[in-house]
């Protein structure tokens, strides 16, 4: 059997960047080697690519930059080469066709459809969301509005540009004032994952430092009403049959299941399935499918959401079109729990990407 050829592209410029060689480097020790040939392609924060050709236990702690085997190599947009182009170092290139490229990419640069788009030209089928859903997605304040018109409870919430806050922050603050009503609030940047950027509020003096930080990671910020409740998550695998994975609850070890918490500091609980009734659990994995279509996602996506304490009122928070792959992540294990190894995970995922295309 001729083995598929796979590059797995990781790093980037990106607040996420170490996320995202975790991520990586556990997809690369649960790939099956006997099936793919594998071709990992490493952005550096200043956005350098390079071929690695050894060293794959290294990727996860950054020291493959020091490898002095890698080879500068890119992508093309000519849809002809459909493929890496490598620099053999002596002024003369080759090209190494790739099959499926998974884009283990975190955030912006990467998960935000620049990626996807650049895929999408070399026509190269990749796993994951196309360009247009990616972007939606990524950008909190168009995925609020996509989902709200939709139907889909969301936190009452208000955005507004960073400018538009040096213009003037008192209206900027009074109109957030005005349509949630009441503290703690949440302050995100628009367009960064992994809770980078974003705190919490539960006066007027700290939501301004609140935008001041988010503005420092994105030009339009989204401020979200606090929910006092459970934090859910849902996994989805698929295309135009997504199937959605049990629901699993997060009990964050700080005040909120920041960036900390999801990759550095594991004291945070995971509770698989989640502690809430089952037909609140049934009533988010609809939820789930059902914004997964409206966003036009396909192979995965992680929809996380509140259940609000006294109500068990249903709240989507965001949808995340390349969630967390680590060792500590709530996607793969929520794949496991209905039967979907790690192996057989990256297995689907890659067809996905084939039938799609």
């Amino acid at each position: 059997m001729k083995k598929i050829n796979i590059g797995i592209i990781f790093g980037g410029k990106s607040s996420e960047h170490e996320v995202s060689r975790t991520s990586a480097q556990a997809i690369i020790n649960n790939i099956r080697k006997d099936k793919y040939n594998i071709y990992l392609i490493g952005i550096t924060k200043q956005g350098e690519w390079f071929l690695i050709t050894e060293d794959y236990d290294k990727i996860g702690n950054g020291d493959w930059e020091n490898n002095s085997s890698k080879k500068s190599a890119f992508i093309s947009p000519d849809s002809s080469f459909k493929g890496l182009i490598v620099d053999d170092g002596n002024g003369k290139f080759e090209t190494i066709r790739l099959d499926v490229v998974i884009p283990v990419l975190h955030g912006k640069n990467g998960e935000d459809g620049t990626m996807q788009g650049l895929l999408e030209l070399s026509q190269i089928p990749f796993v994951g969301c196309d360009t247009t859903s990616s972007a939606a997605c990524m950008d909190k304040v168009v995925t609020n509005c996509m989902l709200s018109y939709s139907g889909i409870s969301k936190p009452a919430f208000n955005w507004f540009y960073s400018y538009d806050f040096e213009k003037n922050a008192e209206e900027c603050i009074k109109e957030t004032e005005k349509i949630i009503k009441k503290y703690p609030m949440f302050i995100k940047p628009a367009n960064a994952g992994s809770s980078v950027g974003v705190s919490k509020a539960n006066n007027r003096e700290e939501l301004i430092e609140g935008i001041k930080k988010a503005a420092k990671e994105d030009q339009k910020i989204l401020i979200e009403e606090g929910i006092t409740g459970k934090e859910v998550e849902c996994a989805i695998l698929g295309n135009e049959n997504p199937v959605a994975s049990c629901v699993g609850e997060i009990a964050p070890s700080s005040g909120f299941y920041d960036y900390e918490a999801k990759y550095i500091n594991d004291s945070s609980k995971l509770f698989i399935p989640a502690r809430i009734p089952d037909n609140i659990s049934e009533e988010i994995r609809k939820i789930a499918v059902l914004a997964y279509k409206v966003m036009g996602c396909s192979g995965l996506s992680r929809v996380d959401f509140f259940v609000e304490e006294g109500t068990n009122r249903v709240l989507l928070n965001e949808i995340n079109t390349f969630p967390g792959f680590t060792n500590i992540s709530m996607y793969p294990k929520l794949m496991k729990e209905i039967g979907v190894d790690f192996p057989d995970l990256i297995d689907q995922l890659i067809n996905f990407a084939l039938q799609r295309k």
